[in-house]
């Protein structure tokens, strides 16, 4: 016996509006990538203020918000990351410490490494807009991540319970076993977790 042309409309639907739900999974992030030109203290001074200067080597583009377009990582130096972050309109965040238990950065951007070469080191992130990503005029967002102990730094997936995102892999600077972390974006701010021994 046919299928009554009501109910025949029905099931269709159903069957449409499944298949539209499994396409709804979302995309993983296309992998990191390097600049196609290497950033220049000019182009981060201008974002981030006369205070920081490039640590060579350690630049990374890849979609780290998950808006479907480029940002930016940057390692650097900044002697004082609290200087212009009003005037520039950057985030001073310390995940590290925030996963410690304390992550008041008025205080903790006061801490300085026992290693001089390692005072001031920060990671520079620029969260893209429009066509031009990270090099836009006016960047959607901007972040200055202090206290990050890393000592190389690599941007790979990283897979949260549900999705997955594009994580800052930092293998740890520290005395004896080396450690290793990453830092993502949760939607929010940009977290730290502790992974183990290192990645090798």
């Amino acid at each position: 016996m046919p299928l009554p042309r009501h109910l025949f409309s029905i099931l269709a639907i159903l069957i449409t509006s499944t298949a539209f739900a499994v396409d709804k999974k979302p995309l993983p992030p296309a992998p990191a990538k390097s600049p196609a030109h290497a950033v220049t203290n000019e182009f981060i001074q201008k974002q981030f203020g006369e205070n920081c200067t490039v640590l060579p080597g350690r630049q990374f583009v890849g979609d780290l918000d998950g808006d479907g377009i480029d940002d930016l990582v940057v390692a650097a130096k900044c002697k004082n990351p609290m200087a212009d972050k009003d005037e520039l309109d950057y985030v001073v965040a310390d995940p590290f410490d925030t996963f410690m238990g304390f992550g008041d950065v008025k205080v903790t951007s006061n801490f300085a490494s026992d290693v001089p070469e390692r005072r001031g080191v920060a990671m520079l992130i620029i969260h893209g807009a429009d066509k031009d990503a990270w090099q836009a005029e006016k960047p959607k967002a901007k972040f200055l991540l202090i206290n990050l102990p890393f000592k190389t730094l690599t941007v790979k997936k990283y897979a949260l319970k549900k999705r997955t995102v594009l994580g800052i892999y930092m293998e740890e600077q520290g005395e004896g076993e080396n450690n290793s972390s990453v830092v993502y974006w949760d939607g929010k701010k940009y977290r730290y977790v502790q992974l183990g021994s290192t990645m090798e």
